[in-house]
C-alpha cells in the first residue's frame, strides 16, 4: 500500500483508494465510528490531486481546513433531499485509521493535533457547503438543474438542460456563476493544482553552523549595518524617496558596497548601494514613512539572529525584480526575464536544489531558454534578433547570479561538468517524445522527435560542445542556500526530505517513507542514523522486523522489508532476511524479497518454503488489483491456473489466514466453483470474547 503516487499514475492510484476504503470501512464499522464512502474517497482524491505533494497520510492544519472549508464544497454535490454525510466525523475516522494502521506519515503533526484542526473547522463546514460561490462549475449546474426537476442521473434528461441552458431558457444565478468562473480564471480553484515534482533528501549541518555561515554573508553584514544607521530616530531622504547624497557617500564607504561616487550627483546612481536600500526595504528591516528612513522596530530580533536575517534576505531576492534588472531611464529596457522573474527564478533555485553535482552554466542557461520559448511567441524576428533577445535576458540572469553569490545563496567556479549532464547526448532524428512531454523538456533531454528539427540539433550541439570542455562554469546551491529553498519547499506544501528528520520516527514510519521517499544511498544514511540513535543494535533491529510483520498491508510490508534488505551494511541485510526464514510471521514476506533479488533460487527452498511465496504472492496480488473486486477480474484473467495456484497456496502454513480465506472465496466467485471444493483454509482461533465483524457503514 503505497501513500503517494505520481499524478499520471491514476489506475495504480484507484487501485489503492478501492484497498484503502474498503478497508477503513471494515475497520470504522468494527469499532462503531463514522465514516462515509464518497467523503472518504474524496478526502484522499484532494491529497492527490488537489495538492503539491500528494501524501495521503500526511494531514496538516492546513489540509484538513482546505478539504473542510474549499475541495469538498467545490467537488461535492449533495442533491435535493439526499442523506448528507457528516465530513468532519469521516476525516476524523480516516486520521484515526491512518495512525492505528500506522500508515500517517512520521513528519506530520501527532494525531491530536489533526484531530483538534477537524474539531477547529467543523463549526464552518455547513456554511462553506451551502456557499454557492465555492462551488465548482460541475456541481453548479448539476444542483441547478435537479433543483427545477431534472434527473441528473438521465443523460438525456441532462443533455436536454444543457441545450435549453445555452439557449438562455433556464433560469440560473448569474453572479454565482461568475463568481465561480472567476475563480476558475484566477487559479483559485483547487483542481487547477499542479502536481510538483518530488525533491531528493539535502543534508544540512545544524542551525549553529549555518548561523556562523550566514554571519559571513556580506550582504547580512551591510543589511545589519544599514539598518542600524538609519536606527529608531531615522534619517531624511528627498521628496522621492531616495537617500541624500552626502548619506549615501558615507554609507557607500560605511557597508563597502564598492559603488564609484565621483561626479555622482544622485544616490539614484549608486547602483549597489540602491540595491541594498531596496532589499531592506523588502526584508522589512527598513521603511520610509514621513520623509525619513526608519529602521524597523519589529526586526530587532531578526537583526541580532544571523540565521533569520539571512532567511529574510534570502525571501526578499523574490521581490527585488525592479531594482536588480529593472528599467533604469535611458536605452535600458526590460528584457525577457523581467517578466517572468519571480517564476524563472524559483525554478533555477528548485532545479538546483538537492542536485549531486553542481550544474554547469550552458545547461542552466539553456533550460531557462526553453523556459522563454515556451513562455513568449518568438515566431517573428531573425535569428540575430533572438540571439540579442536571449543574450540580454542571460545578462540579466547573471546579474540576478551574482547578487545570490552575494548573499552566500549560490556557489560559481568553474571546472569539469559532470558526465551526467552529458548522457542526454543527441540522437538520431526519427522517433516522437511522450505525449505528455512538453517539448521543451524534450527538446533538452535530446529526445529524438524533437531533435529532427535542425534548429534544436544546433542548439543542442553548441551547448555539448560548451559542456566537454575542461572548464566550464559550475553553479550550486551552498548549504545556506539549500536551507533556503527548503523552507520555501516546505511553505508551498512541497516535500523536501532532510537527512535526520526521521531520528525520532517510530519503526514502522521510518521504514514507510524510506521505502517511498529515499533513494538507497540517503536510505542507508537515514537508517544508519535512526540505529545508531537507539544504542542497542540487535533490540532496534527487533523493532523494524516487528514493524514490518504487523503491517496489515502486504505490499507495504514487503516495501519495508526491503529497505532493510538494501540499507543495511556489509551483507547485513541479507543475512538478517535469511534468518527471518524460520520466522512464521515474516517467512513469507523474507522468503518473496530473497527470490525477487534473486537470491535465493527455487531449488534452494523447500517445497514449504515454496507454497509461502506462493500465497505471499497472491495475497499480495489481491491488494495491488485494489481489492475484492479487482482481484476477482485478475484472478479470472489468468484463468484455470490461478484457481489450481490458490488451491496450493490454501495449503501453506502463511500466517494471514484471514487473508487466504478472502482468496478462496475470490476463486469461488471467479469460477463458480463451491468454495469447499478448494478445500479449507485452517482459520485462526478467535480470542474468546471477540465480537463477529459489523455491517459495514456506507
Amino acid at each position: 500500500m503505497r501513500m503517494r503516487f505520481e499524478a499520471g499514475a491514476e489506475e495504480e492510484y484507484e487501485a489503492a483508494r478501492r484497498l484503502f476504503v474498503d478497508r477503513l470501512l471494515r475497520w470504522a464499522g468494527e469499532r462503531d465510528m463514522p465514516v462515509d464512502e464518497p467523503l472518504a474517497e474524496a478526502a484522499l482524491d484532494y491529497r492527490h490531486r488537489a495538492t503539491a505533494d500528494g501524501r495521503l497520510g500526511l494531514w496538516e492544519p492546513r489540509h484538513v481546513e482546505e478539504l473542510l472549508l474549499s475541495w469538498l464544497p467545490e467537488t461535492i454535490t449533495e442533491l435535493p433531499g439526499e442523506e448528507r454525510g457528516v465530513a468532519p466525523g469521516t476525516l476524523r475516522t480516516l486520521l484515526s485509521y491512518l495512525h492505528a494502521e500506522r500508515l500517517a506519515d512520521p513528519r506530520g503533526p501527532a494525531l491530536q493535533d489533526s484531530l483538534a484542526a477537524v474539531d477547529a473547522a467543523a463549526g464552518r463546514y455547513p456554511a462553506a457547503m451551502a456557499d454557492r460561490t465555492r462551488w465548482g462549475l460541475a456541481k453548479f449546474w448539476a444542483t441547478t438543474a435537479a433543483e427545477q426537476g431534472v434527473d441528473v442521473f438521465d443523460p438525456a434528461a441532462l443533455q436536454r438542460f444543457g441545450k435549453r441552458a445555452r439557449s438562455g431558457e433556464v433560469a440560473y444565478d448569474r453572479q454565482v456563476l461568475n463568481a465561480i468562473m472567476e475563480r476558475r480564471l484566477t487559479g483559485r480553484a483547487l483542481s487547477g493544482v499542479d502536481r510538483a515534482e518530488p525533491q531528493l533528501p539535502v543534508a544540512l549541518p545544524p542551525d549553529d553552523e549555518l548561523c556562523r555561515q550566514a554571519e559571513s554573508s556580506a550582504i547580512v553584514a551591510r543589511l545589519r549595518g544599514l539598518a542600524e544607521w538609519a536606527g529608531r530616530d531615522g534619517r531624511a531622504v528627498t521628496a522621492t524617496g531616495r537617500l541624500r547624497m552626502a548619506d549615501a557617500r558615507e554609507l557607500v564607504d560605511v557597508l563597502g558596497t564598492g559603488d564609484n561616487v565621483e561626479g555622482v550627483r544622485s544616490s539614484a546612481d549608486l547602483p549597489r548601494l540602491g540595491l541594498l536600500v531596496e532589499w531592506a526595504k523588502k526584508a522589512r528591516l527598513v521603511r520610509v514613512t514621513r520623509g525619513r528612513l526608519y529602521a524597523v522596530a519589529k526586526a530587532r530580533p531578526v537583526l541580532a539572529d544571523p540565521l533569520q536575517l539571512w532567511l529574510r534576505a534570502f525571501e526578499a531576492c523574490f521581490e527585488l525584480r525592479q531594482p536588480l534588472i529593472g528599467p533604469r531611464g535611458g536605452w535600458h529596457v526590460e528584457s525577457m526575464l523581467f517578466d517572468i522573474y519571480e517564476d524563472v527564478l524559483a525554478d533555477v533555485l528548485n532545479t538546483l536544489y538537492s542536485l549531486p553535482h553542481p550544474m554547469p552554466w550552458p545547461w542552466l542557461r539553456d533550460s531557462v531558454h526553453l523556459a522563454y520559448r515556451a513562455r513568449f511567441q518568438l515566431n517573428g524576428g531573425s535569428d540575430a534578433e533572438h540571439r540579442m533577445w536571449f543574450d540580454h535576458a542571460d545578462r540579466d540572469l547573471r546579474t540576478v547570479l551574482d547578487a545570490l553569490v552575494d548573499l552566500g545563496a549560490i556557489d560559481r567556479g568553474r571546472g569539469v561538468a559532470d558526465p551526467v549532464f552529458l548522457d542526454a547526448d543527441l540522437p538520431e532524428p526519427g522517433g516522437e517524445p511522450p505525449a505528455d512531454m512538453p517539448p521543451e523538456i524534450a527538446e533538452l533531454l535530446g529526445v529524438a522527435g524533437v531533435a529532427a528539427d535542425p534548429a534544436v540539433r544546433k542548439r543542442a550541439s553548441a551547448r555539448r560542445a560548451e559542456l566537454t570542455a575542461e572548464s566550464v562554469e559550475l553553479v550550486r546551491l551552498t548549504e545556506l542556500g539549500t536551507r533556503g529553498v527548503r523552507q520555501r519547499l516546505l511553505a508551498a506544501g512541497r516535500d523536501a526530505p532532510l537527512i535526520g528528520e526521521l531520528l525520532q520516527a517510530p519503526a514502522a514510519g521510518l521504514l514507510g517513507v524510506l521505502a517511498e521517499d529515499y533513494p538507497p544511498d540517503a536510505a542507508r544514511v537515514e537508517l544508519a542514523g535512526w540505529l545508531s540513535a537507539r544504542g542497542e543494535r540487535d533490540a532496534a533491529l527487533r523493532q523494524l522486523t516487528e514493524a514490518a510483520g504487523s503491517m496489515a498491508f502486504r505490499t507495504r510490508a514487503q516495501a519495508m522489508l526491503a529497505v532493510l534488505l538494501t540499507g543495511l551494511p556489509d551483507g547485513e541485510g541479507e543475512r538478517l532476511l535469511r534468518q527471518l526464514r524460520g520466522d512464521a510471521q515474516l517467512a513469507p514476506l523474507a522468503l518473496n524479497e530473497l527470490a525477487h533479488r534473486e537470491l535465493l533460487a527455487p531449488e534452494d527452498m523447500t517445497e514449504a518454503e515454496q507454497l509461502l511465496v506462493l500465497a505471499e504472492s497472491l495475497l499480495q496480488l489481491v491488494e495491488l488489483a485494489g481489492g475484492r473486486d479487482g482481484a476477482e477480474e485478475a484472478l479470472r484473467a489468468q484463468g484455470p491456473e490461478a484457481r489450481d495456484a490458490v488451491a496450493a497456496a490454501l495449503d501453506s502454513a502463511h500466517p494471514d489466514r484471514a487473508g487466504l480465506e478472502e482468496l478462496r472465496q475470490l476463486v469461488a466467485r471467479a469460477f463458480r466453483t463451491p468454495a469447499a471444493r478448494l478445500g479449507r483454509a485452517r482459520m485462526a482461533r478467535r480470542p474468546a470474547g471477540a465480537k463477529g465483524g459489523r455491517k459495514r457503514r456506507r
